[in-house]
């Protein structure tokens, strides 16, 4: 899919979905001070390039595919977010304009990706932050990529096996560096890597599986989420075993893509700001 069909597909698909917000305050006021979220947003929609503004002003320019943010804190609250094709803004009509709320409390990754079948797509996942044996990583992959089911290798043995878009699977396994590839769902046919994924002790490492079969962009992002130690730490792990799979999806409710990206943005112009003082 071309750069023109998919921002036409994402114009039409969010204008049939999507409610515009009228005379709405660029930035509301948060509904509970000091009550938070944890939030990072993926771009995962190969060849289009986004304006992000709240109102009429730019805060964040030319957001580009695979671009993964650093996670945020955000004070939960409302917030009145517009998002152009690259160069449509502010004067044009935006592809995405609605008024969302983001809850206290969430840690979640939001992702603009496609459909198995190419179309644009906007899904948030839970992150699992709960603790993690000694020894032990947490492997989380999401299958977000336009392409069919896919089983997920480590070291050449599945892991996860017949995972579809927009699921995810997730499992334990003992920490250390692993060689991870995409084969098709039933095949030992090579979809996307090898690549080398440092599992590291208490950590929650989260492969994504994006881009597109067609267009032959397929590629994998990580993210990496630490913190979930279980004492004692480094004690060393029994032998490997097979990874519990687990799929869920979280549909988009009160978190979306626009609330992501302007907040992350409003951060970027806050490092700015600090930058020229």
């Amino acid at each position: 899919m071309n750069t023109r069909s998919v921002g036409a597909a994402l114009t039409a698909s969010t204008a049939v979905v999507l409610a515009v917000t009228a005379a709405a305050p660029a930035f509301a006021q948060p509904q509970a001070a000091g009550e938070q979220a944890t939030v990072t947003v993926l771009h995962a929609v190969p060849g289009l390039t986004v304006d992000v503004y709240a109102g009429d002003k730019e805060l964040l320019p030319d957001f580009t595919p695979g671009t993964l943010t650093d996670p945020m804190k955000l004070d939960a609250g409302s917030y009145d977010i517009k998002i152009f094709k690259d160069g449509d803004g502010p004067k044009g009509t935006p592809a995405i304009e609605k008024t969302v709320d983001v809850p206290a409390g969430a840690n979640a990754t939001l992702v603009a990706h496609l459909t198995a079948d190419g179309k644009p797509a906007l899904d948030a996942f839970v992150n699992d932050t709960s603790k993690i044996p000694a020894g032990k990583a947490r492997l989380t992959v999401r299958h977000v990529a336009a392409a069919p089911g896919v089983d997920v290798r480590a070291n050449g043995a599945a892991v996860f096996k017949d995972l579809q878009n927009p699921k995810e699977a997730k499992g334990e396994v003992a920490a250390g560096t692993v060689s991870a590839d995409v084969v098709l769902a039933g095949t030992d046919t090579v979809a996307i890597g090898p690549a080398t994924l440092d599992l590291a002790e208490g950590t929650n490492t989260v492969v994504y599986a994006w881009g597109s079969a067609t267009d032959k962009n397929l590629a994998l992002k990580t993210q990496a989420i630490s913190g979930m130690h279980s004492a004692p730490s480094g004690v060393p792990a029994g032998e490997t075993g097979q990874a519990a799979a687990h799929n869920q999806s979280m549909t988009l409710g009160a978190l979306s893509l626009g609330a992501v990206l302007a907040l992350g943005a409003s951060a970027v112009l806050l490092r700015r700001r600090n930058d020229a003082s």
